[in-house]
C-alpha cells in the first residue's frame, strides 16, 4: 500500500477544487453548512503553515436557482446569464464562511489565455503570491460570463482549470472534491461489484477506460475531466486526490495522508518547472558573490545585494544563468529585467523602490523560480 503520509509530508501549497455537486444541494441552493466546513478545514491547513487556493464551481447553479431558470445543458446564453447572477451570490457565501474563520478571500475570475499569455500569467502569479503572503485565500473561477468555450465544457467544470492553476502556481497537491469517492474500475452506480482504485501511478488506456460522464445535473465535469486534470498534474509534478465531499473533513484527511479517495502519483520527483528551467536556453547571465551563491544552494532566494554583474539583455520571466567564480551553478527566471537589475545590483532590498520607482519583490529571483545545476 502507498504510504501517503510520506509522499505528502513535504506539501506546502494546496489547490482545492470544489465541484458544483458539492456546493449545490438537491433544492438547488448553495449549502452554507458545507462551505463553512471547507473554510474551517482551510483555516486549519493555513494554521499548519500551508498555502491554500480554492477553485470554486457553483456560480451557474446558484444563478439558475435565483433566476428560476431550467436551461438545457448546452444552452449557453442562459448559462452565461446565470453565471453573472450566481457569481456574486456564491462569493458572498464564501466570504461569510471564511469570515467566520477570521480569513479574507479574494475573487479571481480567469479566462482561457491566463496560462498561454506569459505576461498575463506572470502578473496573475505575482498577484496570487502576494495574496497568499498576506494570508488571503484566493477563490478562483472561470469567467463564464464572457468565456463561452469554458461553459461549453472546454475545461470541464473547473477540473482542468484547477490543474492548470496548480501547475502554474507551483502547488504540490490538488484535491478534487466531488460527489464520488474516487476512481472506480467501473461505474459504481451501475455495477455493485465496482472496486475503488486507491492509487494510480500511471494514466494509461486502462485508467482512461474507467472514466465515465458527469452524474450531476448542474455540473458538466465527470471522471473524464478529472483524469485529464490528473494527467496535467502528473506532467507538472504535483499529486492529485479525488475525494468525496460527503466524507467528514475530506480536505484535512486527504492533505494529511489518510487513505481516502484516489491519489494520482506524478511522473517524476523533480518538478517539471525546474526541469524546464535547466533545459531552457539562457537569455543572459547574473553573476553573484560567494555569499549569494551559498544562500542559493541552501534554498534561499537571490537578493540584489548578492549580485555583482549582469550580462546580456533579458526581460522579466526569461531564463538566465547564475554564475559565481566563473562557473554556472544555477538558472532561474527573474522578476526584474536586465536594465533594472543593473540599477539595483549590490543594493539592499529596501532601496529597490527608491531606485526603480517600483518594487515587484524583495527578491530578484525567488527560490521557487530557480533550479540548481549539479
Amino acid at each position: 500500500m502507498t504510504d501517503r503520509k510520506a509522499l505528502l509530508s513535504g506539501v506546502s501549497t494546496i489547490v482545492i477544487k470544489i465541484g458544483t455537486s458539492s456546493i449545490i444541494r438537491e433544492d438547488d441552493t448553495a449549502s452554507q453548512e458545507f462551505m463553512d466546513s471547507v473554510a474551517r478545514q482551510v483555516k486549519e491547513l493555513m494554521d499548519s503553515g500551508k498555502k491554500v487556493l480554492v477553485v470554486s464551481s457553483g456560480a451557474i447553479g446558484a444563478g439558475l436557482k435565483a433566476m428560476k431558470a431550467r436551461p438545457k445543458p448546452k444552452e449557453v446564453p442562459i448559462r452565461q446569464a446565470a453565471a453573472s447572477v450566481g457569481q456574486s451570490i456564491l462569493m458572498q457565501k464564501w466570504s461569510d464562511s471564511f469570515e467566520k474563520q477570521g480569513l479574507t478571500i479574494a475573487q479571481i475570475l480567469l479566462t482561457l489565455d491566463f496560462y498561454s499569455d506569459r505576461e498575463k500569467y506572470l502578473n496573475l502569479r505575482n498577484a496570487i503570491q502576494t495574496l497568499l503572503g498576506y494570508g488571503v485565500v484566493p477563490v478562483i473561477n472561470e469567467n463564464d460570463v464572457v468565456c463561452v468555450k469554458e461553459i461549453d465544457a472546454m475545461f470541464g467544470d473547473n477540473d482542468t482549470l484547477s490543474a492548470y492553476v496548480g501547475s502554474k502556481m507551483d502547488a504540490d497537491l490538488l484535491i478534487l472534491l466531488s460527489d464520488v469517492d474516487g476512481l472506480y474500475d467501473k461505474n459504481p452506480k451501475i455495477h455493485g461489484d465496482a472496486r475503488l482504485i486507491s492509487t494510480v501511478e500511471s494514466i494509461d488506456g486502462a485508467v482512461e477506460s474507467m472514466a465515465g460522464d458527469s452524474t450531476s445535473g448542474v455540473g458538466v465535469g465527470g471522471m473524464k475531466t478529472k483524469i485529464n486534470a490528473a494527467r496535467i498534474c502528473s506532467e507538472a509534478g504535483l499529486y492529485m486526490i479525488i475525494a468525496s465531499s460527503s466524507e467528514e473533513d475530506p480536505i484535512l484527511r486527504a492533505a494529511g495522508g489518510e487513505d481516502i479517495g484516489t491519489i494520482f502519483i506524478p511522473k517524476a520527483n523533480e518538478r517539471k518547472k525546474q526541469i524546464w528551467i535547466k533545459s531552457a536556453r539562457s537569455a543572459g547571465t547574473i553573476v553573484v558573490d560567494v555569499g549569494g551563491a551559498e544562500a542559493l544552494r541552501k534554498g534561499k532566494s537571490l537578493l540584489a545585494v548578492g549580485i555583482t554583474e549582469v550580462r546580456g539583455l533579458f526581460n522579466r520571466g526569461d531564463v538566465v544563468s547564475i554564475e559565481c567564480d566563473g562557473k554556472t551553478f544555477a538558472k532561474g527566471t527573474p522578476d526584474y529585467d536586465s536594465e533594472e537589475i543593473n540599477k539595483i545590483k549590490g543594493l539592499h532590498s529596501d532601496k529597490i523602490e527608491s531606485v526603480l520607482g517600483h518594487k515587484s519583490y524583495d527578491d530578484v529571483i525567488r527560490h521557487e523560480n530557480m533550479a540548481l545545476i549539479r
